[in-house]
């Protein structure tokens, strides 16, 4: 059995502290068919996504990201 993954950026419109960025990382990686949540040091305001499509959508991600009260946007690749 093959699993399908898909990946996703979030592009945060606020600068956020190091801490809360980690924060929302963890936030996001702890949702169910979430593989992987991380950014690179030097671009703190995008978030790179792996997940599994069958078992979390891409607009579940971003409305997480949302009810942090954060500003963001999904960035396909």
């Amino acid at each position: 059995m093959t699993t399908n993954l898909s990946d996703v950026i979030v592009h945060i419109d606020e600068t956020l502290p190091l801490d809360q960025l980690k924060t929302l990382e963890d936030h996001i990686h702890k949702m169910g068919g979430v593989v992987t949540a991380c950014n690179r040091e030097d671009q703190p305001h995008l978030i790179t996504v792996t997940y599994n499509p069958e078992k979390v959508k891409s607009h579940d991600i971003l409305v997480k990201v949302r009810n942090e009260g954060i500003h963001a946007e999904l960035v396909g690749l």
